[in-house]
């Protein structure tokens, strides 16, 4: 009997337990119009960030700090996010979220800007990971420079790399799906 893919999907994006801090902001977040990181991805997040070692995280599309608050709960103590977005607005959120869950202003940076115009003046080779959590087509024009800014043996994540699980089906051919298929294939020939 073959498994129901959708049943097992669905129970892991609710398996993981969602603090406090990052349960408000995600309600802020919503409420705001962004689309917050599931817990799923967020635990995921966290774990990547462990197993890593990460020190040194720098996240674009900081939004209300969902995947904030799960980066750095996966970081050491003496570990730095740095997480970029345009709007302000997100941003006072998400200090608010970093502040609610007790973490010091010294372990977040908080820069306002376009990633394009951002990334490209941020330290060559000096982040353990690089987390892009915007749509497909932005991340494909993001990860030159995310790739720059990794250090040797870094983790690159593209949170929407599925797109709303569009990807594997080829029928859809809408702009956005074929930049994650791009994105996606370019990733995996260059690491090969």
């Amino acid at each position: 009997m073959a498994a129901d893919k959708t049943l097992s999907w669905s129970y892991t994006e609710e398996f993981p337990l969602e603090g406090e801090p990052a349960a408000q902001a995600r309600l802020r977040g919503i409420e705001l119009g962004t689309d917050p990181v599931s817990a799923a991805t967020g635990a995921a997040l966290r774990m990547l960030a462990a197993v890593s070692g990460a020190k040194s995280v720098a996240e674009v599309g900081t939004g209300t700090g969902v995947s904030g608050l799960w980066l750095l709960a996966g970081m050491g103590a003496d570990g730095v996010l740095t997480t970029i977005d345009v709007e302000p607005e997100f941003q006072r959120e998400a200090r608010r979220a970093f502040d609610d869950a007790g973490y010091p202003s010294a372990r977040t940076r908080v820069i306002q800007g376009r990633a394009s115009d951002v990334m490209p003046r941020m330290a060559a080779h000096s982040y353990d990971m690089v987390v892009l959590d915007v749509d497909p087509e932005e991340a494909a024009q993001l990860t030159p420079q995310a790739i720059r800014m990794l250090r040797s043996g870094g983790v690159l994540v593209v949170t929407h790399a599925l797109w709303n699980d569009h990807v594997a089906d080829p029928a859809r051919r809408d702009a956005t799906t074929v930049a994650a298929r791009e994105l996606g294939k370019s990733l995996r020939d260059e690491a090969n």
